[in-house]
């Protein structure tokens, strides 16, 4: 291998390529990750996020919201290709992009090294192996590290073993197997690949006076051959052997990246501010943990047989639950959500140096939704202990108090208006969904107590159970419309009651909900796309007209509910449909556009738990 003498007509000042004129489309991107953090891959090379040490640290590179001030570790040919593929190891998170030219094939594989569960020697490391593939290939790479969300400048010492890169918040140390040259804080390399020939860069996270380690081509071979046992053993305890088995199983390792080991904590998506109306401000920090996302995310890995999983992040529920309940005041014993460590972050900032993906401002930190009343997450919580203590372990004692103590705040409680499940930023309101978690709430609890002959007041809870019911029946439900509205004495409609089928609440053969499905299916509904609800008539206190695009969540919700009714072929059609708006990769958004675009955090685990509950109810169905 040589460093390559190709002009660099496409280069500015430091060595780096020019900033993007379009954005690379938030789909068209991969996810790696070593269960404490992950990086975003584009499909041409770069890997344009990536936060070192946890999910929820300042960003290291964040070219994908701002691709001049983010920073970027950027890898391709020296000219731009003519195409480019990008997919997944068999049955890993080692991604591979390939660059397909005239003159020559080459590969990039992309990892993060995971070699065993709960590993006390755990080194936080960005590997990149570059191979040539077919003819000689001409390419370049420039690591331009912008720690603290793009407001630090780095500064690179040459040593024996590599470039020391760093900041007063952060130490990275990058080895390569070729020439590594130095501008301005940047790293570049120019070489050319051959077939059979390849080229190693590792970028490692530091600890104080830790120093860089040269790298090792046979350590880094063995790095790949370890990381790719660790993710095919992990996924052989997959129970799941239906007729989707690869797509399930994609969404099984999506939230496997997106589980923190250490801690046990699921969060919602790796990214933050990823808009979901593009140029709007729909931009939110999703790199915490949601009570509702990990309690469905509970759910689908207790589904598809990952029960350590399942029991790790009940450990560390258990811990939210048991703290005191008069600490946050009206808001009770639980947050809507925290951080990975179990800590409610504090509040929201915008970063107003960047610009935003394609534009669309502000971009934020931490999120309001803490300081929310969202009542439904009592509901998702007590259902996903209910089916752990089911199919898992069980609950412990000191667990069972605790939800006990909850429970009883949320009896006193359950009729408050609240900003329900989709985090409404207006005023308060007696949202029909969150009505409904707070039956299944106590319903669960009931269950538990009798299964388990746990202590429990079960006359009250009865009592108060069936008052939620009956409020639900009365004052939720809209005669001229024949449909469960989205809050008391409405109008408008929530695709959230699709879920009432699946929690019990009614049968799915129950004429109220068969035809609040067909209202539904008329109203919000977009050839198998499924809005959340009509934002004309459901204010949700934003400053902006702009039509979001639609809930992949709720799209998957829309198939089980199908297949509950019994409209399998329907629920298959639509379930397919689904699947065409998933990347190349089997990922997905938060939402998809009116032209097939994915929007909003990338990736999303509501998405894929979502799926995977569709995806097996209805094999079950079929078979």
């Amino acid at each position: 291998m040589a460093a390559d003498d190709a002009p660099d007509g496409h280069d500015r000042p430091g060595g780096s390529r020019p900033a993007r004129d379009v954005p690379l489309p938030i789909a068209d991107h991969g996810l790696i990750g070593d269960l404490r953090t992950a990086a975003l891959v584009g499909s041409d090379g770069t890997i344009d996020w990536f936060c070192a040490r946890r999910f929820d640290a300042p960003s290291v590179f964040a070219a994908l919201l701002d691709d001049e001030r983010g920073g970027a570790w950027r890898l391709s040919t020296r000219d731009d290709p003519d195409r480019t593929q990008q997919f997944y190891f068999p049955d890993s998170a080692i991604l591979i992009t390939r660059f397909l030219t005239a003159e020559g094939v080459a590969e990039v594989h992309d990892f993060m090294p995971v070699l065993r569960p709960h590993d006390t020697e755990h080194r936080q490391r960005l590997v990149r192996r570059v191979v040539g593939v077919r003819g000689k290939t001409a390419l370049r790479t420039v690591v331009a590290a912008r720690p603290g969300y793009g407001h630090e400048h780095p500064e690179t010492e040459q040593t024996d073993d590599g470039v020391l890169i760093g900041t007063t918040s952060v130490r990275l140390g990058l080895s390569a197997t070729v020439p590594l040259q130095t501008t301005d804080g940047d790293v570049t390399a120019d070489f050319a690949l051959s077939e059979g020939e390849s080229a190693l860069f590792v970028l490692e996270v530091l600890d104080e006076d830790q120093p860089v380690a040269a790298c090792d081509p046979d350590d880094t071979h063995e790095l790949f051959d370890a990381t790719s046992r660790f993710w095919r053993s992990w996924l052989a305890q997959s129970t799941y052997t239906g007729r989707w088995r690869e797509t399930v199983q994609r969404s099984a390792l999506t939230l496997k990246l997106l589980t923190h080991e250490p801690t046990g904590a699921v969060i919602a998506a790796p990214t933050t501010s990823l808009p979901e109306v593009i140029g709007g401000n729909r931009n939110w920090d999703y790199r915490y943990v949601w009570i509702r996302d990990a309690a469905f995310t509970l759910y689908a890995l207790l589904h598809l047989g990952f029960t350590d999983e399942a029991g790790a992040f009940m450990t560390w529920l258990s811990e939210r639950i048991g703290q005191d309940p008069k600490a946050d005041g009206d808001l009770g014993p639980l947050r809507v959500l925290y951080d990975i460590d179990g800590n409610a972050p504090d509040g929201e900032h915008a970063l107003d140096h960047l610009r935003g993906y394609a534009g669309s401002r502000p971009v934020r930190v931490g999120n309001a939704a803490v300081d929310q009343l969202q009542l439904d997450i009592y509901g998702e919580l007590i259902d996903s202990v209910y089916l752990f203590n089911k199919y898992g372990p069980g609950i412990s004692a000191d667990a069972w108090n605790d939800l006990t103590r909850a429970l009883e705040w949320l009896m006193e409680h359950w009729d408050a208006p609240d900003a329900g499940m989709w985090e409404i930023r207006g005023d308060p309101q007696p949202h029909t969904v969150s009505r409904l978690m707070c039956w299944v709430a106590v319903e669960r609890m009931i269950r538990i107590a009798r299964q388990r002959g746990l202590p429990g007041d079960l006359s009250h809870w009865t009592e108060v159970r069936d008052r939620i019911y009956r409020r639900v029946m009365d004052d939720c439900w809209n005669p001229d419309l024949c449909a469960f509205v989205a809050r008391e004495g409405g109008d408008s409609l929530d695709a959230g009651v699709l879920l009432m089928p699946m929690l019990k609440f009614v049968a799915p053969n129950d004429p109220r909900f068969v035809s609040t499905l067909r209202a539904i299916e008329d109203r919000l509904v977009s050839d198998s796309l499924v809005f959340r609800y009509d934002p004309q008539e459901t204010p949700d206190g934003l400053d902006d007209d702009e039509l979001e695009g639609t809930f992949s969540l709720c799209s998957f919700w829309y198939v089980e509910a199908l297949t509950r009714v019994g409209r399998l072929d329907e629920a298959q059609l639509a379930l397919e449909k689904m699947f065409t708006y998933a990347n190349h990769l089997g990922l997905y958004a938060e939402q998809i556009g009116m032209t097939g675009e994915q929007l909003g955090n990338f990736p999303q685990a509501f998405t894929h738990l979502a799926l995977i509950s569709a995806a097996t109810n209805l094999d079950r169905k079929l078979a």
